[in-house]
């Protein structure tokens, strides 16, 4: 046997039977050659750090536009997070943790430049609207190296399933909506107390009973939760208690945080800067190419939703300042 048979018996051996064995995957697009030492959903793993999308996330915004000081999170961060709660889950039920991980590594491959933010206006001005799980299944089918990553089925229900209304097909892949939810409220609060937004007392004393008072506490709480009601069953579920102070938090955070003035002071020039570079790639397709910002044309608007979402947020601000803010004239001596 080799390494990944060795791997694939051993998952069969101590998974659970909700788990996913990585030999019973539905497959791929195009059918690959099996490597020897890793399993499908392991080389799905590698696929999504290698990729260029997954580099940029470290320049992508989570809640606060260009913040000053080291310690915020970005888009990357946040991902890294999200995959550190849901493999723990994952390993506490013995599903299939690298499935759970190339799941959680992916799902926000979509996400635009300026966050929600940049989300929102996409949604608005692109026909059909914008979905950032459906334009992280968009970049791993099709716009990664120009034509996707060629991951596994499994993969790929969990990334455009993380969010929204439908259901990922595997636990594997309900594990990432908790994930994603427990990590981003908690480490909101996290950057909301060091911007010095919120103060840990004001985060609504029912929440800190049930939950715990500080970042560890509740996320001690929250996960255990996940795995204590989920152990032995076919989905994944969460106790009606912490599921409901967990929604009041979220609430709280969305009147408190996310709306703040802080979060939004910078909100209305962000979505200045993709409103005008959407309206003017559509009316000239080559705008890119005659400012020398390489060879590219735009020819649709599903193009230039495709080439704003894939931005970073420094990217975003280096096009708009290229296209629309004047150069100093040199005098040569």
């Amino acid at each position: 046997m080799n390494i990944r048979e060795l791997t694939e018996e051993a998952e069969a051996r101590n998974l659970s039977p909700f788990a996913v064995l990585s030999k019973n995957t539905r497959g791929r697009e195009e059918a690959l050659e099996p490597c020897d030492i890793r399993t499908a959903f392991q080389r799905d793993r590698d696929r999504i750090i290698h990729a260029k999308s997954f580099r940029r996330l470290m320049h992508k915004t989570q809640v606060f536009l260009a913040p000053e000081g080291d310690h915020y999170r970005t888009r990357l961060t946040h991902t890294l997070e999200v995959s550190q709660i849901a493999r723990t889950i994952a390993r506490a039920l013995r599903l299939n943790e690298d499935l759970t991980e190339a799941i959680a590594l992916g799902h926000d491959l979509g996400h635009t430049p300026f966050g929600h933010t940049g989300e929102a206006v996409l949604d608005e001005i692109c026909t059909g609207g914008f979905k950032h799980y459906e334009q992280s299944l968009r970049v791993v089918e099709e716009l990664e190296g120009g034509k996707g990553l060629n991951l596994t089925w499994e993969v790929r229900d969990g990334i455009v399933n993380h969010a929204g209304k439908h259901e990922a097909s595997t636990l594997e892949g309900q594990i990432i909506k908790y994930a994603d939810r427990i990590a981003y409220i908690n480490h909101d609060i996290d950057d909301a107390i060091r911007g010095g937004v919120i103060a840990p007392t004001d985060i609504p004393l029912s929440c800190r009973k049930t939950l715990g008072e500080t970042h560890s506490d509740r996320l001690q709480t929250l996960i255990s939760d996940v795995i204590d009601n989920s152990r032995e069953k076919p989905q994944i579920f969460m106790s009606q208690e912490i599921y409901d102070a967990m929604m009041e938090l979220r609430r709280y955070m969305f009147d408190n945080v996310y709306t703040s003035s802080v979060a939004k002071a910078e909100e209305h020039k962000a979505k200045g800067i993709i409103k005008t570079m959407f309206e003017t790639f559509l009316h000239n397709p080559n705008q890119l190419r005659e400012a020398g910002l390489g060879d590219v044309c735009l020819s649709s608007e599903r193009e230039i939703c495709d080439y704003i979402a894939g931005m970073t947020d420094n990217y975003a601000i280096y096009v708009f300042n290229s296209l629309f803010i004047p150069k100093g004239w040199q005098v040569r001596r």
